[in-house]
């Protein structure tokens, strides 16, 4: 074979090679690009900002105001959930003792349930999530009784007629709400932002608790964003905590001696008034 035949074939072989290298580098990068469009979230601007991220118990403490904003995308519905971390909590079975008093006569044991648990939305939960989704993220009541363990029950309907009793204690201690509709929303910049207000109750234990805001679209949670409150005692309420903890017996001293001191004022105010008839 010939010199310049040669290099024409080689010439032809490194042009084809150089082809394919091209194609392949093409087809990736339209497969990488389908990924990301496909795989990326309906928004990445979805923030989440509590007025506090830390509240503390003191001496004058009643119970305080959580309110929650953020921004999110303008198309997306939102559902915002406030929680505790799940534990065990057991409530007392009453029941009549020989057919005359009422009694405890057993514990419910509910397991992995959270002592507090706030759920608001900007619509119905039911009209904007489907039932896999609310399962998949506890969002709501029924959600939330499928979660929690409940010994001992017989059976489903045993389990929900407990369960309904637990919501009725926990919303009459505040401590359990379901909303909807109560998310106010305002336009800027081309940004929509978001804003909801939580009274938060002074029946709230010490501990950790998380907000948790979800976007929703086409029935699905595609995105959320949290943030963390902290809850803790401060001043007197702490060291008369620690007290009662770590040195009892001081404790329940100094304890006696308050209610001797207050009776004795209530003794004097009624000394002052002429006394009682």
């Amino acid at each position: 074979m010939k010199t310049n035949e040669k290099l024409k074939l080689k010439n032809e072989n490194l042009k084809m090679k150089s082809e394919r290298s091209g194609s392949r580098l093409l087809i990736a990068l339209f497969v990488l690009l389908g990924l990301i469009i496909s795989g990326a979230p309906a928004s990445a601007e979805l923030t989440a900002i509590a007025n506090h991220d830390h509240i503390s118990i003191d001496f004058f403490y009643h119970g305080s105001n959580v309110s929650v904003r953020g921004v999110s995308d303008p198309g997306a519905d939102l559902i915002i959930k406030i929680s505790a971390p799940d534990g065990h909590q057991a409530l007392r079975q009453k029941g009549k003792v020989g057919g005359l008093l009422w009694m405890n006569v057993g514990t419910i044991d509910f397991e992995q349930v959270p002592a507090l648990y706030f759920v608001t939305s900007s619509k119905k939960v039911d009209d904007i999530l489907s039932k896999e989704e609310m399962a998949k993220y506890v969002i709501g009541y029924e959600a939330l009784e499928k979660h929690v363990g409940l010994k001992p029950v017989k059976d489903e309907v045993e389990k929900s007629r407990w369960f309904n009793e637990f919501l009725k204690y926990k919303e009459n201690s505040k401590l359990y709400s379901s909303a909807s509709e109560n998310i106010t929303f305002s336009q800027k910049d081309g940004k929509q932002n978001y804003y909801t207000l939580f009274e938060w109750p002074y029946q709230a234990a010490p501990g950790d608790y998380t907000v948790t805001v979800y976007a929703v679209k086409n029935n699905k949670v595609v995105e959320k964003a949290e943030q963390k409150i902290v809850v803790a005692q401060a001043g007197v309420v702490k060291q008369l905590a620690g007290m009662a903890k770590n040195n009892a017996s001081v404790y329940g001293i100094l304890s006696i001696l308050a209610a001797l001191g207050a009776g004795f004022g209530v003794g004097l105010i009624f000394r002052k008034g002429g006394g009682a008839h």
